[in-house]
């Protein structure tokens, strides 16, 4: 990384149109993609009692469909950043893509879980390669100022609300067609962006380097080892030997990484990235809120189905309003950025998300969607909205152009970092409220129950209704007071560490040159 980057001849070629219309189409292409990568994280969710029986998964091994593809995303992202410098950001997004949609059928046709898992996996992989780079590719392919600040209006937007969609999709898909159809779709979206990307995305510059390998290896390690750790603890408490071992080889390997990158002369997660003040603020709180969000849908979604007994497509539609508040509340982010600054919009944004979640620990088995649920959904999703601009453009703010590949890298690294361990954090919580309701749910169900009822009880250990539904709200209750606990954590991050200069705001209404916000 030290060499002076050389342009090559890719860099001189493929030029997109310029105008609105040919900035808007490159834009089109880069957001197509975040949002086929980032809805494939929920759109599998509403299919998997329908993979079950088509695969014969266990109730245990399921949950590797949703997990194969988001260790394998958050874990390799730093690498693919990486990769955008040294190889070029517009070749590493149409490889990235390639390889996602190649996954993608092979996961539609697995005949058998072994398929699946390791089709998952490859669509992490690909995801890992194509999202920092697309990330990358609007700091390269956008002006500086409004411009570039309107394209991660977007970007930030389809980020946030791409989780939605892909419930809404999944039910769609499950109910009209069939569970593989929730892989399947990516094929021809994938390749269509494959072949937009040459016409209207330019090449960046290549900067010689390396590829570290151990630093992905032991990131990806230890945070696969510490999620399961939190799995395990829910599942068989926190004394269970195997979960003991899990933290203990989670610090061994992390530390082993932080040894690595200290160490490498080009690693792929520059630690003095974290020497600025906001930008390590920014993956903090970048940390809390993909936490906090990725709580909110998979618990929600389970409350609307089992409680509520919402269908499929039903829960989907559910969440419709999600996408469209998250989308509101990033372009007035937006718009008023060079006002007044990001800040405002973090520490307001994360405190609106606090409120929207401190709402939700009020639901119970009597609750509606309209009266219980949508209210604070919203406040939730206007929170969210009005964050990841500004948390985007912090990220990015004053690093060097060979540099923003790993920088989009790093911040997508902690969203997805933060998601699995902050839901992993929270299902502990959902396990322990649940299994001491079930306690005290017990006796009154045997007192009730009919001698079928009580047989059914002793050979599978689970409550049916009305009983399941107070041991399922009592959990999801818990977690939702501890996901407020996260955005509460985030909104104080912003207050302490974040602080914006007259000069930021200056680059966000006009533009200074390379390396500004």
């Amino acid at each position: 990384m030290s060499s002076t980057p050389r342009p090559t001849s890719a860099t001189r070629t493929a030029t997109p149109r310029r105008g609105g219309g040919g900035h808007a189409t490159a834009l089109l292409v880069i957001a197509s993609c975040q949002l086929m990568v980032v809805l494939d994280i929920t759109i599998v969710n509403i299919a998997l009692p329908d993979i079950q029986r088509s695969l014969g998964f266990s109730t245990t091994s399921l949950s590797w469909v949703v997990s194969a593809y988001t260790l394998t995303f958050g874990g390799l992202l730093l690498l693919g950043g990486r990769a955008g410098d040294i190889l070029g950001r517009r070749r590493v997004f149409v490889v990235g893509v390639l390889v996602f949609v190649l996954a993608s059928l092979l996961g539609g046709l697995a005949q058998g879980p072994g398929q699946l898992l390791a089709a998952r996996a490859l669509q992490g992989v690909g995801g890992a390669i194509a999202s920092p780079t697309a990330l990358a590719l609007i700091g390269t392919t956008f002006r500086e100022g409004p411009e570039r600040n309107r394209a991660f209006g977007v970007f930030a937007a389809v980020s946030a609300g791409g989780g939605a969609i892909g419930l809404l999709a999944g039910g769609m898909l499950v109910q009209w067609l069939n569970w593989r159809w929730v892989l399947f779709v990516n094929v021809p979206i994938g390749l269509l962006i494959a072949l937009a990307t040459p016409r209207w995305i330019s090449e960046s510059e290549r900067h010689p380097g390396h590829f570290d390998l151990a630093g992905a290896a032991t990131s990806t390690v230890g945070m696969v080892l510490l999620v399961y750790g939190f799995i395990r603890a829910a599942q068989d408490g926190w004394r269970d030997a195997l979960t003991l071992a899990s933290f203990a080889g989670a610090v061994v390997v992390l530390a082993l990484f932080l040894l690595v990158e200290r160490r490498s002369r080009q690693p792929i997660t520059p630690l003095h990235m974290f020497a600025d003040r906001n930008r390590a603020g920014t993956y903090g709180i970048m940390l809390c809120l993909a936490a906090a969000i990725f709580g909110m849908f998979f618990f929600l979604t389970l409350f609307v189905q089992n409680v509520l007994d919402f269908s499929p497509l039903r829960a989907g539609l559910a969440f419709l309003p999600v996408s469209a508040v998250i989308a509101i509340g990033a372009g007035l982010a937006s718009r008023f950025l060079p006002t007044f600054g990001p800040k405002p919009f973090m520490v307001g944004g994360a405190l609106l998300s606090a409120v929207g979640l401190a709402w939700l620990t009020l639901t119970d088995v009597h609750s509606t969607y309209a009266g219980s649920v949508l209210g604070p959904m919203l406040v939730f999703s206007m929170g969210m909205g009005t964050q990841f601009v500004s948390l985007t453009l912090m990220a990015l703010s004053n690093v060097p152009t060979r540099e923003t590949g790993a920088a989009s890298g790093l911040l997508n690294a902690t969203q997805q970092v933060g998601g699995s361990l902050g839901l992993s954090i929270l299902v502990t919580v959902f396990g322990t409220a649940s299994r001491d309701e079930a306690e005290k749910q017990v006796p009154d169900f045997l007192a009730q129950a009919t001698p079928a009822e009580q047989l059914r009880f002793r050979r599978t250990g689970e409550l049916p209704p009305p009983w399941s539904d107070e041991i399922l709200t009592a959990g999801v209750s818990s977690a939702f007071v501890v996901a407020a606990v996260f955005a509460l954590l985030a909104a104080l991050i912003a207050v302490l560490v974040i602080q914006v200069r007259p000069s930021d705001l200056e680059r966000l209404k006009g533009g200074s040159g390379p390396g500004g916000m």
